[in-house]
């Protein structure tokens, strides 16, 4: 191993532990620290009574990420030991959760896709509003379908303090070139009373290009979609009343993310190692964009014959739009002469929900608590070509229905939970045509059904003071992208309902961990098993399609994460995860076949300091190390190269805060190093794309001033 390899690892193995981050908290410099409770579980729990992998990110450390870089994805990835490194664009391809596709909330509300997964879903709110995030990991059927990897739950800001209060919040970021200003502003109230609460945000964005460690403009995605040259806004309110015990609450977000369109890609040079660039310029079509609208009405009782009651009516509409090209699959002789045809794809996903929980400590007996409710989903999802108004994935009407019950006997040091979802699910689809360079195919519409009972168990023992292991099984339960399956059908006389690709992935994850947590710190290592005999994987062909196979997979790994706190003023942290992803080249074939990187992240570890030299001030170092990874060497299925190279590398981030009477300011440098690289996935996934290989970001000086008033 490489020194610096050697050091990472080293320095992260004797911190120990992988969901240590799990039960992270800000603490009480004179005490020890503090619980953690979570809610993505169905109900508010300490972490120490759940069997599992359960990770908190405190607003604390989110702050300090945001700060270094506003991308939900590289906070993830900063945080949580098997996320996949961020891609640091609009599109999220590749980042993963322990080698499979996380499902993603948003205050319990689904912002994941899975119909048609066009990997838009890490943008949807803006990063000021997010109080925590709680991450699941490992498979997961308790928030219903898409959770194979785990879940990842935003909880949004909640008034606290009595009174009225008047924020505002400017940050700005720049590597000091004309074109490459990023900034931010946004304006919150927050008030709490008897009669009622209420939190309100606008904010607008404004983000100019990057550039790479030697000074060279890096790539823009005209396409999939990019942070770079683009604008924003969001528009959010929360408002609550409480009445005994009971409360009720309506939550509204409204957030846009677009392209400026001043720049166009440039292609770099493979063979030289010159990645791809970008130069002034106006791409044909619209600029790529997100449009999210979400919505919840919550009711919650604390006291309902002898238990809790809670039930969330929900609605999120979705569009993203993706740059045009004038690929071979948009050509269609009919409209235009062959390799003339500019045109631009659109999702378009609306949801309706409800989610019924009920809790009730001591069912029957002493110790025994319950848990039962029923989730109802209502998702619309479809694929459209823009500019000549052409379908290319049918509207697909999916409705599922799910009673769930899980049990929980706490018995002295011993908690046991398990429980059962049942999905009751169907997928409805017209009759359609495929696209020319599909054949123009006549595709029946049909449905297809689903009832699949997924099941969890586990338990934790808290054999000794400070110190618990774990053991749990679960199972997630989602689809493959349906969508991708039934834009790309080629053979006649086909129809919906006889398309073995739309059966559904059923995940199960078989884990066991051990936690300590003492006034100095914490620590945890947890070692994961995840199975599917009928798993999901996307093999880019000869043509650059992208094919839905459906192949087994697993997922094998450790994860081992820690804090150490040696005074009152220093913090120190790390983490290190390594995961095995193998699938096979078909069905009965053996599964020798490396999961490549738009499946799954490289080996990673992450190490850092918090030193808090005054009572308001604080200072952040840390560094993140990738490691190299080569799979699949001289592989090929059919058309798809397998094989995969990556370099990996080291980045290293600093941050400082300091308070202040008139507020609070805050400084970062991330790539404090100015390390020239090249991003994992286009190391690995597009290696020979010379429009796809982009840089990461050079050196960056980020200031943010926030004030309440």
């Amino acid at each position: 191993m490489k020194p610096i390899t050697r050091a990472v690892a080293a320095a992260c193995i004797s911190m120990a532990a992988a969901n240590a981050l799990a039960q992270q908290a800000v603490a009480d410099p004179d005490g020890p620290i503090a619980e953690v409770v979570v809610t993505a579980t169905r109900g508010a729990k300490a972490v120490d009574k759940i069997p599992g992998a359960i990770s908190v990110i405190s607003q604390q450390e989110l702050a300090s990420q945001y700060l270094i870089a506003d991308d939900p994805s590289q906070a993830l990835a900063t945080y949580i030991p098997g996320y996949a490194p961020s891609r640091q664009k609009m599109s999220s391809t590749g980042e993963s959760l322990r080698g499979r596709q996380p499902l993603i909330l948003l205050d319990g509300i689904p912002q994941s896709n899975p119909l048609r997964a066009g990997m838009r879903e890490g943008y949807f709110a803006d990063s000021f509003l997010i109080e925590r995030i709680e991450v699941i990991n490992g498979a997961s059927a308790v928030q219903g379908m898409g959770a194979t990897g785990g879940i990842i739950n935003y909880i949004t800001k909640t008034p606290r303090a009595n009174g009225t209060t008047h924020g505002i919040n400017v940050r700005a970021s720049t590597q000091f070139r004309s074109d490459n200003l990023d900034w931010k502003t946004g304006y919150s109230i927050s008030h709490k009373s008897d009669a009622f609460d209420f939190l309100g945000y606008a904010a607008v964005q404004r983000r100019g290009m990057s550039y790479d460690g030697s000074g060279r403009r890096l790539g823009i995605d005209t396409v999939q979609g990019d942070t770079l040259d683009t604008r924003g806004d969001d528009v959010f309110i929360k408002v609550g009343k409480t009445f005994g015990d009971q409360r009720l609450q309506l939550t509204v977000n409204r957030f846009n993310l677009e392209g400026e369109g001043d720049y166009m890609n440039e292609p770099g040079v493979v063979a030289q190692g010159v990645p791809t660039s970008s130069v002034p310029g106006t791409p044909v079509g619209e600029p790529t964009r997100n449009k999210v609208r979400s919505a919840s009405l919550d009711y919650r009782h604390n006291n309902l014959a002898g238990g809790a009651f809670s039930t969330q009516l929900f609605s999120h509409d979705f569009e993203a739009l993706y740059g045009a090209t004038r690929v071979a699959t948009f050509q269609d002789t009919r409209i235009a002469p062959n390799g003339t045809l500019w045109d631009q794809s659109q999702i378009l996903a609306d949801k309706l929900g409800a989610r019924v929980t009920y809790v009730r400590p001591d069912t029957l007996v002493t110790g025994l608590e319950a848990t039962v409710g029923v989730d109802v989903l209502r998702d619309q999802t479809e694929q459209r070509l823009a500019l000549t108004d052409r379908t290319w994935v049918p509207l697909l009407k999916f409705n599922s229905t799910a009673p769930f019950a899980q049990l929980e006997y706490e018995f002295g040091p011993v908690t046991v939970r398990g429980g059962v979802r049942h999905e009751i699910a169907e997928l409805e689809v017209d009759t359609y045509t495929t696209l020319a360079a599909y054949g123009s195919r006549l595709v029946q519409g049909g449905s297809a059904e689903f009832s699949k009972s997924v099941k969890n168990i586990g338990a934790i023992w808290r054999f000794a003071p400070q110190w618990s292991a774990f053991a749990a099984s679960s199972e997630g339960f989602g689809l493959p992208d349906a969508g991708l399956v039934l834009r790309g059908v080629t053979l006649p006389n086909q129809s919906v309902s006889n398309l073995i690709s739309l059966q559904p992935i059923v995940t199960r994850n078989n884990e066991i961990g051990l936690n300590w947590r003492g006034e100095k710190g914490q620590a945890s290592i947890s070692r994961y098993d995840s199975r599917s005999k009928l798993g999901s994987v996307i093999r880019i062909n000869s043509a650059g399609v992208g094919l839905v196979e459906r192949v087994p997979t697993t997922v094998k790994g450790w994860e081992v994460s820690g804090e150490w706190r040696p005074t009152r003023a220093l913090t120190a942290f790390g983490s290190y995860a390594e995961t095995d992803g193998k699938t096979a080249a078909s069905q009965g074939a053996p599964m020798d076949l490396s999961l490549g990187a738009r499946s799954q992240g490289p080996d990673k570890a992450v190490v850092g300091a918090n030193w808090k030299f005054m009572p308001s001030s604080s200072l952040r170092l840390q560094a993140t190390h990738l490691f190299d990874r080569d799979i699949n060497i001289g592989r090929v299925v059919g058309t798809s190269k397998l094989e995969e190279h990556f370099k990996g590398y080291t980045l290293v981030d600093a941050a400082a805060t300091f308070g202040t009477r008139h507020g609070k300011i805050g400084v970062s440098i991330e790539n404090l190093l100015d390390k020239l690289y090249v991003g994992y996935y286009s190391q690995s996934a597009a290696a020979t794309d010379a429009g796809n290989t982009y840089a990461g970001r050079g050196r960056t000086l980020a200031v943010n001033y926030s004030r309440n008033f």
